[in-house]
This record gives structure tokens, sequence and C-alpha cells, in this order.
């Protein structure tokens, strides 16, 4: 198995030595992530551009691509620009104990809401209904019953669920099914509240 990187792929087929200073290409990945630039709306499908090319050579693609879509390169600059400016800014609110809230934010908190999902969908739900919820009781667990919203009991489990199609066969309740983001839980209460919802920062 041979290994090429980026740079070797760059040396190879375009001629060029590709090197940027320490950490501003990931750091610019993460601005573009955030701004969108190179989104195909901007720059285009290059999927499907670069297929549609009529040239081979890279100076070929690259006086084609600058014809057909002038404008694409400086507004995705513009736009990364103008977003690392409002992330410098950000950098500048930053210190020691910016740091702790964020750690503790991270270790206590979230590891804490993390642990009590059931619970908070619980919640949310009867709130959503008008309803009190109920947590099961250990004998209510064992039939796979994890909590009520009103006089309904649900049973609630991640997306992934390996055993979803079991349990639906064989516990004769209502299922929810929730998915961790980085900024909150999505919530699938489709059979609960008889329509698609989608429910974020639960807990």
């Amino acid at each position: 198995m041979i290994k090429l990187s980026f740079q070797e792929l760059a040396e190879g087929l375009i001629g060029e030595k590709i090197k940027f200073p320490k950490y501003t290409s990931w750091i610019l990945n993460q601005v573009n992530r955030i701004s969108q630039a190179t989104r195909p709306r901007i720059v285009g499908q290059m999927s499907e551009l670069i297929k549609q090319c009529p040239e081979r050579s890279f100076e070929g693609w690259k006086r084609w691509y600058l014809k057909t879509h002038p404008d694409a390169i400086k507004n995705a600059t513009q736009r990364i620009s103008s977003k690392l400016k409002e992330v410098k800014d950000a950098f500048d609110e930053i210190d020691e104990e910016l740091i702790k809230k964020w750690v503790e934010d991270l270790v206590l908190i979230k590891t804490f809401l993390g642990l009590r999902i059931q619970e908070a969908v619980l919640k949310k739900l009867a709130e959503m209904k008008g309803v009190k919820p109920r947590l099961a009781t250990p004998q209510e667990e064992s039939k796979g019953i994890d909590g009520y919203i009103g006089d309904t009991p649900v049973s609630i489990k991640p997306r992934t669920y390996k055993l979803m199609k079991h349990l639906q066969d064989n516990i004769d309740v209502k299922i929810i099914l929730y998915e961790k983001k980085h900024d909150g839980v999505l919530v699938d209460a489709s059979e609960v509240l008889n329509e698609q919802k989608t429910l974020r920062d639960v807990g």
C-alpha cells in the first residue's frame, strides 16, 4: 500500500510545491467551513466542472475555470477574509477564565446532560403536548418503557440503536429516536406528536 500526500500529488500533477505556514491551512479550513465560501453556490459544483472542462492540463483547467467563473475565487476569498476577521475578534475574547468555563461545560455539564437525555426529552415533549412527564419504574423499564408522556408510554433510544426493529416488534410502545449533535440533540418524535418534529438543545 502506497500513500501519496496532497503535496506529492501537487508536485506530480502541477509541478508546484505547495506549503503553508504552520497551522494556517488548518485555521483557514475551519474558517472556510463556517463561512461556506467554497460551497457550490459560490464556486460551482467542482466534481462536475472538472468533467466539463475540455482541457487536461492544470493550466488549461485553470484558464477554463477562471473564464467560466470569473468572480468565484474573489467572492470565496472575500467571504473567508470577512469571517476570519470575526474569528480574530473572538480570539481576543479568550482568556484563561473563558477556557476554564469552556472545559467545565464540556467535562461537567455536557457529560451530565448526555446521561440525562431521556429525562430531558420526556420533559420537552410533555411540555409541547401540555401534559406531565414521568420516568419509568424499574418494572416498567423491564418491559422496554423509558417513561410516560401523559398516559402514553414511550421508549427513547439513540437513532443508531441496533436492535430497533426487534424493539418495535416486541414492545407495544411509541418510539422516540434521538441523535447527539455538537450543538444539542436531534429528536424524532413523530410517533408521539403525529408529525415529524426536530428539537434542538432539549437538555
